[in-house]
């Protein structure tokens, strides 16, 4: 039986750079670009002497990219050994399997259920992984059916389509990745579906459906997903340091396994989403996307060697971003207490330029909600001019020119609050916040400007099981829809 476990891409609205080190926090969006990853097993039936063989069978496909990997994994150390020195590695995945493999081993102790756990895994892992068009760049595709660069031909594309690759020498941008993505964050989600639908496969969490996902917040279940695909992404990006990343390639990953799911993690998570009456928008400017890890080494090096520079631009883009994130939770609040008026406000500014916001503002409860409008506005600038100071600093593009004056013309339109580089910044996509119904606006200026808007929303929807949901076959029907050459 197959398990098919998703989990949602995101967009770091802000955050970017400061989240990696406390207290600084960020605002992330979930989103409705999800990654699928499919497990299932190799061999139906096992034979007579298989109790005593020492290895398993893994097969890993990636339709979209049209690779197929074998491995043998080893029932002792949880570690995985590639079939042929010509296979094209994917580590997000292969840590994601030893991980998930070894923490099933930790955290099953009954030796009845470790015995069916060696038989599920002696059967081999049939692993299928499936990105939403979304994390992609569809761009060159569009063009070359002489399509427009606009959403709707975005979403005449096959579900899973296969993934376009930056063409050598199209950008001398030194942060460029082999291929063009749109700054979802396709890695990190790969690597907890991966681990999600290996988890709920092994026995060891109890997923939830898609339709109750949103109530799972504080599942114990979601928890050692996290953690374990917290560990394995740290690990396939080398962002782990001495010893710990080391030892995970031999005999102690067991140990080491046993150790994190033990230890207190240090962070905090609250819950998020924008306020109502809010539009998320994407748009990917086709300029071939960036490198996150090399971008973020960058600014790790520059504040190394100008602690004090940095350590000032960091407190102001901190502040900056606090005061976004109180703006906007001033407007939640307010919508759930005054529903009408925030109703109202929002409608009216959704058909104007900010510039005319403050007319709306008749009376007090009003004009509450067009100064938050506004703070969160002024706010966002000031992001941005943080994290365009840093990237000059640093050396890096995290607000390149041409997406200045991108981002400028969208918050010149009417109804838009918001508008930035989302994440790490570069060449990835850019992103919108509307009001009302203001944001065909958008997507048409983006269009007319070669802009390619996504079908990405937001979406509070988490990790969940897709096995028994109607979108299952959809999704595992994809699979024939993409050749493997």
């Amino acid at each position: 039986m197959a398990v098919v476990a998703s989990a949602p891409g995101k967009v770091l609205m802000t955050g970017g750079y400061l989240i990696l080190e406390r207290p600084n926090a960020g605002i992330v969006l979930s989103t409705n670009a999800r990654f699928f990853a499919i497990v299932k097993p190799i061999y139906e039936e096992l034979q007579p002497d298989s109790s005593l063989w020492a290895w398993a069978d893994v097969k890993l496909s990636s339709p979209q990219l049209s690779r197929e990997t074998l491995y043998k994994l080893s029932l002792k150390n949880s570690t995985l050994q590639g079939m042929s020195s010509k296979d094209l590695a994917n580590s997000f995945v292969e840590q994601a399997v030893q991980y998930s493999v070894a923490a099933a081993h930790a955290v099953i102790n009954d030796s009845e259920k470790k015995g069916a756990l060696n038989k599920i895994l002696l059967q081999g892992l049939d692993i299928t992984i499936l990105g939403s068009n979304d994390f992609y760049s569809y761009r060159n595709e569009i063009e070359a059916r002489g399509l427009p660069l606009m959403s709707d031909s975005l979403a005449s594309l096959p579900s899973f389509s296969s993934i376009t690759f930056n063409e050598e020498g199209s950008n001398v941008e030194k942060c460029k990745p082999e291929v063009a993505k749109t700054g979802l964050g396709s890695s990190a989600a790969m690597t907890t579906a991966v681990v999600a639908a290996l988890l709920h496969y092994l026995g060891v969490v109890n997923l939830p459906s898609s339709d109750k996902c949103l109530h799972q917040e504080d599942s114990g279940d979601l928890d050692l997903v996290h953690r374990v695909s917290q560990s394995a992404h740290c690990i396939a990006q080398g962002k782990v340091g001495s010893g710990f990343d080391i030892a995970v390639k031999g005999q102690f990953l067991g140990k080491v396994v046993t150790d994190f799911l033990r230890g207190k993690w240090d962070h905090e998570r609250t819950s998020f989403s924008l306020p109502p009456l809010m539009t998320l928008l994407l748009g990917e400017p086709g300029t071939g996307g960036s490198s996150t890890p090399s971008m973020v080494g960058a600014v790790k090096k520059w504040q190394t060697s100008n602690p004090q520079n940095s350590l000032e631009t960091w407190k102001l883009l901190s502040e900056a971003n606090s005061t976004l994130e109180a703006q906007l939770k001033v407007l939640s609040k307010f919508a759930k207490k005054e529903w009408e008026i925030y109703r109202c406000v929002i409608t009216s500014c959704s058909g104007l330029r900010y510039e005319k916001w403050v007319e709306q503002a008749t009376d007090l409860s009003r004009d509450a909600v067009v100064k938050a409008l506004l703070g969160a506005r002024d706010a966002i600038l000031n992001i941005r001019f943080h994290m365009r100071e840093m990237g000059n600093k640093a050396g890096i593009l995290i607000e390149p020119e041409s997406q200045t004056q991108l981002l400028d013309s969208t918050m010149k339109i009417e109804g838009v609050l918001l508008a930035g580089v989302p994440g790490a910044g570069g060449f990835d996509a850019v992103f919108a916040v509307t009001l009302g119904e203001s944001s065909s606006k958008v997507t048409n200026m983006w269009s007319s400007l070669g802009v390619l808007s996504l079908l990405v929303r937001e979406d509070p929807r988490g990790v969940s099981l897709e096995t028994g949901d109607p979108r299952a076959k959809e999704i595992t029907s994809g699979i024939a829809s993409v050749s493997m050459e």
